[in-house]
């Protein structure tokens, strides 16, 4: 299997597939392929193990069904572009060496990985699109892609050595790495301080990924260039599913009116 990363601010990741390759993904992911590849659509993948083991990887961002791809008489490629501005990482897993990833950070993986819930911690409506805050736990042994968004800055925590985190920004540690959500300290801060209510304390030792840019963030950029019914949605999800709604609602407004 041979693989590249090409492109800079939305860039895409290219799989060469030979025979016996197979790449894991989540169903709808891949943006193009050649003819002689096949797809799989199973729940039976990505480590599940029976049906909790299907429910867990859902509930963390992953889905129900996962998609394998291979190809069939030669090699053939198959494609993953990034949905938001960003990079994409390769990382190696194997056993005692796994990532917590944010949810939507999985792209895709080689078979042998295993994707479940990390974490998950309720932290309000409207924060992070009403769903609370998730991590997927990335384990197994595999290669697989993350796709964070915007720049990435890392630091290599000591023993100990702790670093305050908006949580929107964590993009992906370590699982040596200690983590834990706590409130903002200070009434005032919490309340005026418009950092919002919640902020996540990462602990060494271990390597730490943050992102530049937030699903939220995105979201609320965006807001000013919708409609009013659009950005009112926007503002309640916090989410770029909601900017995607108001999109294409505004879309097809333009195009056949109110009808």
């Amino acid at each position: 299997m041979k693989t590249k990363i090409t492109g800079t601010t939305l860039p895409v990741l290219e799989v060469g597939l030979e025979p016996g390759d197979k790449i894991v993904a989540e169903p709808g992911e891949f943006s193009w392929m050649t003819d002689n590849v096949q797809l799989n659509t199973t729940a039976m993948t990505a480590g599940a193990k029976g049906i909790m083991g299907i429910i867990g990887r859902a509930l963390s961002g992953g889905g129900i069904f996962m998609t394998e791809y291979f190809a069939q008489n030669g090699n053939g490629l198959v494609a993953f572009a990034a949905k938001v501005p960003g990079q994409i990482m390769q990382v190696d897993v194997q056993p005692g060496h796994e990532y917590m990833i944010h949810r939507h950070g999985f792209l895709c993986a080689t078979q042998g990985v295993e994707l479940n819930m990390g974490f998950q911690r309720s932290l309000g409506g409207g924060i992070f699109g009403g769903n609370g805050f998730i991590l997927q736990r990335l384990g197994g042994n595999c290669s697989a892609w993350v796709e964070l968004g915007g720049e990435i800055v890392t630091y290599d925590l000591a023993p100990g050595e702790s670093i305050q985190v908006h949580p929107g920004h964590i993009g992906m540690f370590e699982s040596s790495v200690n983590f834990d959500i706590t409130f903002m300290r200070g009434i005032m801060n919490a309340i005026f301080g418009a950092d919002g209510l919640f902020i996540a304390r990462l602990t060494g030792p271990g390597k730490v990924w943050l992102q530049t840019l937030t699903m939220p963030n995105l979201a609320h950029a965006l807001i000013p260039y919708l409609g009013k019914q659009e950005a009112q949605a926007a503002a309640q999800t916090g989410v770029a599913g909601g900017v995607a709604g108001g999109v294409a609602a505004s879309v097809l407004k333009n195009l056949f009116g109110d009808q």
